[in-house]
């Protein structure tokens, strides 16, 4: 909590929200008590929030301190959580690393040449196809591996990364990922993943401190594959029925030279 909103109000110069520069700063953004005031809440209360004390926050409250440090709608969500404000979600708990049903398996490996595979929040690669594992999965790593996609491109060399623009798009997953956490603070599973992964990539925790928390949507990468070159695809992402927060990714072909590429690739894998 402390570190979110700190990170939020360290945004927002006070000429934003209309107030004067003032003296010499120490710290960017607006301070605790400009929060406060502007929210129309008490200095101790506020600063008791940020603390993450536990206190009573009303939805009207947290919706006031939201418009203030102009949240968006992803981090207003996330303001929720760390409150621990009751927040509607899917019923049921996330989807963990056990895998997919056969049904699901049956789809993945039905959209062949297209890539595919279901992720949790965490970027577990809970099934995929022999096209997805072709093209991303390193050399000689079984499918019944346990992959963590976050893991395998923060702990990998910066060059073997497949990503073509890789700080980006990994500062973009882990955002998604921070967003989910919300849902998941104090989770011994989730703790655990965070602080072992921080631990592996300085780079990672870096990004984790930053708090920026933004949801998954469709995107278009640019991969780097050894044999075929530059490939271009476009992600769309679909919910998996019975599985709370896993989510089916497609992977479509941009252009007419990726799909070549994706369709000589999908015609050496070897479908299971």
């Amino acid at each position: 909590m402390a570190s979110f909103l700190r990170s939020r109000r360290a945004r927002i110069s006070p000429q934003d929200v209309g107030l004067p520069p003032g003296p010499r700063r120490r710290t960017p953004g607006l301070r605790r008590e400009e929060v406060a005031q502007l929210a129309g809440v008490g200095v101790t209360w506020y600063t008791w929030l940020e603390q993450g004390r536990p206190i009573n926050a009303s939805a009207q409250v947290l919706d006031a301190v939201s418009r203030t440090l102009r949240l968006d709608p992803t981090e207003r969500e996330h303001l929720y959580q760390l409150a621990g404000v009751p927040f509607v979600s899917p019923a049921g708990g996330p989807a963990d690393a056990a895998g997919v049903s056969e049904d699901v398996q049956r789809v993945l490996d039905a959209l062949n040449p297209l890539p595919a595979v279901v992720y949790n929040s965490r970027y577990d690669v809970l099934g995929d196809n022999a096209t997805y594992h072709t093209l991303f999965a390193p050399p000689g790593w079984p499918r019944e591996a346990p992959r963590n996609v976050l893991r395998a491109l923060f702990t990998a060399e910066p060059t073997r990364c497949p990503l073509v623009f890789r700080d980006s798009e990994l500062k973009i997953m882990v955002a998604t990922t921070r967003a989910a956490y919300g849902r998941h603070v104090g989770d011994p599973v989730w703790e655990r993943f965070v602080a072992d992964l921080s631990l592996a990539s300085p780079e990672f925790a870096g990004l984790w401190a930053s708090g920026d928390v933004v949801p998954p949507g469709p995107r278009t990468k640019t991969f780097r594959h050894e044999e075929e070159g530059l490939i271009r695809l476009r992600s769309e992402s679909l919910s998996v029925n019975g599985m709370p927060e896993a989510r089916l990714v497609v992977y479509i072909p941009a252009d007419e030279d990726s799909r070549a590429k994706v369709e000589r690739l999908s015609a050496q894998a070897v479908v299971r």
